[in-house]
This record gives structure tokens, C-alpha cells and sequence, in this order.
């Protein structure tokens, strides 16, 4: 299902001109494995950000799904007790992996044409996992319109790490103040939104500590 409105707000040419025409879209798969080639993906969670006219960076709009494991998939049994996935529950609401990522994709560029960007960069909590199962899917089902950078991204994990000293997502969102439910976590819905949170919130503290606009 996904959240997220037609409607996009007046673009300000703040987001494009912050990160070098780049749209910050924060991203979260949970999979069958760590093999992007072979392990399923089973859920995506996936995040616009937008700035206002002060130049403070929030959440605009959110998309989520449950996905169909492609055919010949690989399932891990512990990666499911991990996440606590069942992808064979016969009321599991899912779509196949192609529509899921076609639909993600529209949202994202049309957020990047509103924003006056070029391009979207994806924002994730150890992003190289996220990006190499978001470009294997789309090998795999040849989508030639993939807005996201082939192999540029922002880590959450190593900006936390600089920020509160904190790698792992649960504890740098406590060093952070932000709320987080260790029963919520691991859903592809709720890991993308946190991700978004602490991404912001390192953003703007780096603003208000006068790291931005460069002096």
C-alpha cells in the first residue's frame, strides 16, 4: 500500500541547491538474505524528504509494500526469524517485485522533477545493503528508469557514528531523541521512517551548529 500523495509542494530550490542537485530518498528493504543476486526482497519502505524556506529538512511523503519473492528466489529461515516475516501467510497483502518497484520508482522521480533536482541519492542505515538489492531488482526486471545513483548514497550508520556515537539504529536514535519501538523494528515501514527521522535530525543539527550554508 502506499501513503503518498499526488500533490507536491511549491519547490523552494533549497533541496536541489543543499546536495548538488541531488534528492535525499531514504530507503529500507527487509530480505530473504544478505545476496542481493539471489535472496528475496519482501518489503520496501521508502521516504521523500523536503525542505522549507527556512532551510530545515523534513519528511514530504512515504511509500511502502509488501512484495511477492521473485521466481527462484532464495529464503533464508534466519533472516525470516530476524524480521519476523512470514511471506507465505495467506492474508500477507503483497504485489509482485516488478510492480512494486515501477510504482516506487514513479514516486521518486516525480518528487525529483518537483524538487528541481536531477537525480535521487538514496539515504540508508548501512545504505550499500539497501542500494545493491534496489540495483539487482532492477537488473533483474531491466527497469531503465532507476532515478537513484548507481553507487553514491548516504549512510545513516557512519553519520550517526559521527554525530551521537552511535552505529546501530534503535541506539542512535535514543542518542538522538527520537522514539523507537524495538517491537516495530525491522519492518521495511517503520526502519525507513526512523532512518528518515535521524537523517533530519543530523542534518539540521549540523545547520543550527552554523555548518550550513558554508561560511
Amino acid at each position: 500500500m502506499t501513503d503518498y500523495s499526488e500533490e507536491t509542494p511549491e519547490n523552494n530550490g533549497l533541496l536541489a541547491e543543499r546536495f548538488r542537485t541531488f534528492l535525499p530518498v531514504v530507503v529500507d528493504v527487509e530480505t530473504g538474505g544478505f545476496n542481493s543476486q539471489t535472496d528475496a526482497v519482501l518489503e520496501i519502505g521508502a521516504v521523500v524528504l523536503e525542505m522549507d524556506d527556512a532551510g530545515y529538512l523534513g519528511i514530504e511523503q512515504s511509500f511502502f509494500q509488501r512484495i511477492v519473492p521473485f521466481e527462484g528466489a532464495n529464503i533464508e529461515d534466519a533472516a525470516l526469524k530476524f524480521t519476523g516475516i512470514d511471506p507465505y501467510h495467506p492474508l500477507r497483502i503483497a504485489r509482485p517485485e516488478k510492480d512494486v518497484f515501477q510504482s516506487m520508482f514513479k514516486m521518486v522521480r516525480d518528487a525529483v522533477k518537483a524538487n528541481g533536482c536531477k537525480r535521487a541519492i538514496l539515504v540508508g542505515h548501512n545504505a550499500h545493503f539497501d542500494q545493491g538489492f534496489i540495483n539487482a531488482a532492477s537488473e533483474r526486471h531491466n527497469l531503465k528508469r532507476n532515478p537513484f545513483h548507481p553507487f553514491s548514497g548516504f549512510d545513516t550508520a557512519t553519520l550517526s557514528g559521527l554525530a551521537y556515537g552511535q552505529t546501530v539504529l534503535s541506539r542512535a536514535c535514543a542518542a538522538a531523541g527520537i522514539e523507537f519501538d524495538e517491537n516495530e523494528a525491522h519492518s521495511a515501514r517503520y526502519d525507513a521512517n526512523k532512518t528518515a527521522e535521524l537523517f533530519c535530525k543530523i542534518v539540521n543539527r549540523w545547520k543550527d551548529l552554523g555548518g550550513w550554508p558554508l561560511r
